[in-house]
């Protein structure tokens, strides 16, 4: 990094490396006979030296700016390359978790489709301002206004369509309202300069989702490109041992997600309630396939911050947080669990537990840790998720209540018997 003082004017430019001082540095390195170099995670700065330096065959460590200045003995006149050339001396460094080559290529694909999405939500709202300016509420008797109902209706608005009935007569025919009520509720005031609002946002809508399709076909170039483990089978035909087929999200991807994931990892991670596959999508794109980076599950969690810290002194729990850490992994878990709260599943059972015990937070991580575990173990062992149900989650839980309940009276000297049993007798 370069600086410069701005005639006098005491700013501070900070000038990045051109790619030919980088290469000229790796070069250098490698003619030092040097095999590893550490670098702390700056911002994206650091991600061009990081790939010209790992290009040249140097193992590269990007090492948390937190735990480097955790560790005691280092002074305030001390520089950060000093204290980082001490430390790795003494093997006190270790690496962030970086996926391989071809991960961190879908890995960026897919935060590019995320940040898509993202900016194409924010121009539905633009539609709903302009179409609540001219009080045309649309959104009472449509469940969605980018539906094919809504869409429709917008864009014969745009055309110049003013007639309530003629705009109703869009309506599907898996609407719920009727061409009645969505009549009364398209009688508005028109101005030109709310129309001008949401023509921009319609169209600025379309452009985003002619992105995201472009992305789509990114992704799946990018999967395709992955080594098979398994035959690839069409998730249209489940088969007689699959579950039924869920519902696809709208976000999803346009192309068959499931069946490239089952390609490329051996596993469905579909069949987990509450992964759907563009959660499963974005959680093989953030921690790839290789499990050996974690030697346990328990590794796994605590990466995603998904643990009860660990805060004790002398015995007693002083703290259980979970440490914050922004995992993008962590939060497809946390919604994957968030959309168990009413599952008949067994991990809806789960959840629901949780919450009557803890809260929704809590549960909503407990949950999230416990798909952690699951999709760690289905990826490293090849192991196939069967889900039991929410009777047997209750039996054993049931189990479990009662044996530790006859355990303690036995321990204060008594015997517990069925209320039925007392009630023959």
């Amino acid at each position: 990094m370069g600086c410069d003082n701005c005639s006098g004017t005491g700013k501070l430019l900070i000038a990045a490396p051109l790619t030919s001082d980088l290469e000229a540095m790796a070069n250098w390195l490698v003619k030092l006979g040097i095999t590893t170099v550490v670098m702390e995670s700056t911002g994206v700065y650091w991600i061009p030296a990081f790939e010209i330096l790992e290009s040249h065959g140097l193992d590269v460590k990007l090492v948390n700016a937190r735990h480097v200045k955790n560790v005691s003995g280092r002074k305030s006149d001390v520089l950060d390359c000093q204290w980082l050339l001490q430390l790795h001396t003494y093997g006190l460094l270790e690496g962030a978790f970086r996926p391989d080559e071809q991960v961190c290529s879908l890995r960026a694909y897919m935060r590019q489709r995320e940040n898509l999405v993202r900016c194409r939500a924010s121009h539905i709202q633009h539609m709903q301002k302009a179409l609540r300016q001219m009080n045309l509420l649309l959104d009472n008797v449509v469940t969605d206004i980018t539906g094919k109902t809504g869409m429709t209706i917008i864009r014969s608005i745009l055309t110049g369509q003013r007639d309530p009935k003629e705009l109703a007569r869009h309506r599907d025919k898996r609407c719920q309202k009727s061409e009645e009520e969505i009549a009364k509720s398209l009688k508005g005031h028109y101005r030109a300069e709310h129309l001008f609002a949401l023509q921009q946002a319609a169209e600025l809508y379309d452009t985003y989702g002619e992105k995201i399709l472009a992305c789509d076909a990114a992704l799946e170039k990018q999967l395709e490109k992955f080594d098979s483990k398994v035959e690839p089978a069409s998730s249209d035909d489940p088969g007689p041992d699959q579950p039924a087929k869920k519902r696809k999200s709208r976000s999803a991807p346009s192309f068959d997600v499931r069946s490239q994931l089952n390609r490329v990892s051996g596993v469905d991670l579909t069949k987990i309630d509450g992964i759907d596959e563009n959660t499963a999508l974005k959680i093989l794109s953030e921690i790839g396939l290789d499990m050996c980076r974690w030697p346990s599950a328990k590794h796994f969690a605590s990466w995603l911050g998904l643990c009860p810290g660990t805060n004790i002194s002398g015995g007693k729990v002083l703290n259980r947080k979970t440490k914050r850490i922004p995992n993008a992994a962590a939060t497809a878990f946390r919604m994957a669990a968030f959309t168990l709260m009413n599952s008949k599943s067994a991990l809806g059972a789960y959840c629901r537990r949780m919450r009557s015990k803890m809260g929704s937070p809590k549960a909503i991580t407990a949950t999230a840790h416990k798909l952690a575990r699951l999709v760690y173990s289905m990826l490293k062992h090849g192991s196939a998720y069967v889900d039991k149900g929410q009777d047997y989650y209750e039996r054993e839980h049931k189990d479990r209540v009662m044996k530790n309940l006859k355990k303690k009276a036995e321990d204060m000297g008594f015997m517990l018997v069925p209320a039925e049993s007392v009630a023959n007798s």
